[in-house]
């Protein structure tokens, strides 16, 4: 029976959220759906089409990681080991250089007082193993990139989408909506987990990190002194699943109009954004957002109202048309 790990917020109003475009999530999150057992729903032709590059020996190496019952991974062999947004390549380098004396030290702290059955064969032979699974992982990773840089826009929107939430304090809609596999109540985040632990966010920052893999992908850690991290299926997903599709998603037409940081700007607006969570959401100074929101004004797109003490921003009828219209 599928237990939950559950995640204790807090005051929504105090979390401190941020966005990451992970590759080694998405990997991990394909390996594990692909390769693994698990339920992340990988679309088949993406599945058929890893499990073709896939070596020979692929179910034997990826087996400690995804044992029936198990769902911890040592940080060691994760792609997910570190939160910044490097290229994938820069994760695959860390794991082929990683050394044999490493891993057994992190496999008996991980899991006292003796190694699971599925993770001996390493312990006798953990060179050979380390060599096999970078490998593997390389070459997983070179069959899918090209579906993950298609996937760029469609990553920028949904870091636009969750940085106009945080800023305007609509985070439990985020929370709420992330995946069909998640559960939210209250300030409680449940995560389908086989080991079902509890776990306080306690002040910690708090990093969404969308995959590209499949409508299912449920990939996490929170042991993080400093932060914890959630994967969820990257929203509108399914327009990369066609076979005969181009090369790159469609671009996005309204950034190309109106250039990347006025486009997130009336995309933003419905929120009724202060000036200063415009600044915010821009990750620019006061003076930057005021001047691109002069610019939409004087196109005819945006209002500028005030109200009490601040400055709000709305999106007007030609505006909001535009909006529709390119996106």
């Amino acid at each position: 029976m599928q237990g939950f790990s559950e995640l204790q917020l807090g005051d929504l109003d105090e979390v401190k959220v941020s966005v990451v475009l992970h590759p080694g999530a998405t990997l991990l999150s394909l390996t594990a759906g692909t390769l693994g057992g698990r339920p992340h729903g990988v679309p088949r032709h993406w599945q058929r089409a890893v499990m073709s590059a896939a070596p020979r020996n692929a179910a034997e190496v990826l087996r400690p990681l995804f044992a029936p019952s198990f769902s911890v991974i040592p940080d060691c062999v994760s792609p997910t080991v570190s939160m910044s947004e490097a290229d994938a390549d820069s994760h695959l380098e860390r794991l082929a250089d990683l050394s044999p004396e490493t891993l057994l030290a992190e496999l008996e702290a991980e899991f006292p007082p003796a190694v699971p059955a599925q993770w001996r064969p390493v312990v006798e032979r953990p060179g050979a193993w380390i060599q096999a699974y970078s490998h593997l992982m390389r070459v997983l990773w070179k069959e899918f990139r090209p579906v993950w840089r298609r996937a760029d826009s469609l990553l920028k929107r949904e870091r636009e989408r969750i940085g106009a939430a945080a800023v305007t304090d609509r985070l439990e809609l985020v929370m709420g909506n992330l995946s069909p596999r998640f559960h939210f109540s209250g300030t409680t985040l449940g995560l389908p987990d086989q080991q079902a632990k509890r776990f306080d966010l306690g002040g910690r920052r708090l990093s969404l990190v969308p995959i590209v893999s499949g409508n299912g992908a449920s990939i996490f850690a929170f042991d993080d002194p400093r932060m914890v991290w959630i994967g969820y299926p990257l929203p509108a997903l399914g327009v990369l699943w066609d076979d005969g599709g181009p090369d790159e998603v469609s671009p996005d037409s309204l950034a190309l109009t109106l250039g990347q940081a006025r486009a997130a700007i009336l995309r933003a607006a419905a929120a009724s954004l202060t000036m200063s969570e415009v600044a915010t959401l821009l990750r620019s100074t006061p003076a930057a957002a005021t001047y691109h929101c002069a610019q939409l004004e004087a196109a005819g797109l945006l209002d500028r109202e005030r109200h009490g003490r601040n400055v709000r921003i709305r999106a007007t009828a030609k505006g909001e048309a535009l909006v529709a219209l390119l996106t």
